[in-house]
């Protein structure tokens, strides 16, 4: 699905990230909530800043570690990335039952919470 809107998936998860934080996230947490090093996603964010995809601003809270935020070029490819994935992520699930949903969502909340 991502590679139909230019992204790699180490990409594509950046993007998701940081589209759902609405005001930008840094790098550092970024990467403790896709589970990677930070320099791991230092050198993805560089790239998807020199294509255009993000940009760092000013933190207001922490100087040296600027928020990456979506630019206009990266919330079209998170839009279009969306209108492939909804449909598909919407299909998997459209035989499921509302009770069978509300139990797989409590499953893994707990097991996420297990983990965490």
């Amino acid at each position: 699905m991502a590679e139909r809107v230019g992204l790699t998936s180490a990409r594509w998860k950046v993007i998701g990230v940081v589209a759902l934080s609405h005001a930008g996230m840094t790098v550092p947490a970024i990467a403790r909530a896709l589970g990677q090093s930070r320099q791991a996603v230092q050198r993805i964010t560089d790239v998807m800043k020199d294509d255009d995809l993000i940009i760092y601003a000013d933190n207001p809270r922490h100087r040296r570690s600027p928020l990456v935020q979506l630019t206009d070029h990266g919330q079209e490819i998170y839009s279009a990335l969306r209108s492939v994935q909804d449909p598909w992520a919407i299909g998997l699930a459209d035989d499921a039952s509302v009770d069978e949903l509300e139990s797989a969502l409590r499953l893994m909340q707990r097991l996420i919470n297990r983990m965490e």
